[in-house]
């Protein structure tokens, strides 16, 4: 009898298990809530960014509209979810690469905002030329196939916005040819959409300040972009 009380007076009491039990609940509950607070604050900060990114693209396309604020007073341009657009047949004849007077009067207005918002932000300007699905007439010598065509429109944009002020290292030339549409070849106005030559400001590197900008670059992306509407490839 005397060994039973012995070993009931050994027994840890129930209080004691209890409490142990409430500390590991406590600890548990203390890593939950640090979780949840880290996790807010991570979603927070989240938030923060992603609000100052699109601070930061609403004044860039602020800063884009008043760059071009004369253009656009005069209707010559127009302005759309950041896209810079000239409709109409301004730029090119069918299947040519040589751009019409009215179309260089344009591109020469551009040169003088658009080489100060690129000074201002340290970037370049990539010219790209597009073409519709239609293959090259038979009876054109003077281009190979779209992809020669898309080249060649982009390289005499880019030539005469040189000629016309813009720094050569601030400005280069990409071809896609029919590649990258922006609407559907099977009917005519979808295919002046995709006859286009556009321009988007891109980042400044550390490799094109050390070697001259490259006159043709084939590419496969597109940035914000800024089109200009030629007329039929």
């Amino acid at each position: 009898m005397h060994e039973l009380d012995d070993n009931a007076s050994h027994a840890p009491p129930i209080w004691a298990i209890f409490g142990d039990l409430m500390s590991g609940l406590v600890g548990v509950f203390v890593l939950l809530l640090i979780w949840a607070l880290g996790f807010q604050l991570e979603l927070a900060q989240s938030l923060k960014a992603e609000t100052a990114k699109r601070q930061i693209e609403e004044q860039r396309r602020m800063a884009l509209e008043q760059a071009l604020a004369d253009p656009l007073r005069n209707g010559r341009v127009t302005l759309e979810n950041g896209r810079i657009a000239i409709s109409g047949s301004v730029l090119f004849a069918v299947n040519s690469a040589q751009l019409q007077q009215e179309g260089r009067t344009l591109l020469s207005s551009l040169v003088s905002p658009l080489k100060v918002f690129l000074g201002e932000r340290e970037q370049m300007l990539m010219v790209s030329g597009f073409t519709d699905n239609k293959p090259i007439r038979g009876d054109n010598r003077s281009f190979s196939d779209n992809w020669d065509l898309s080249a060649q429109r982009a390289l005499t944009v880019t030539r005469v916005l040189i000629e016309e002020g813009m720094p050569a290292d601030m400005v280069f030339a990409a071809a896609f040819g029919e590649q990258s549409p922006v609407a559907s070849n099977d009917s005519s106005q979808g295919r002046a959409k995709n006859r286009r030559v556009e321009m988007a400001p891109v980042p400044k590197n550390t490799q094109n300040e050390k070697k001259p900008a490259k006159k043709a670059e084939f590419t496969g992306s597109k940035i914000n972009n800024v089109e200009l509407s030629g007329d039929e490839s």
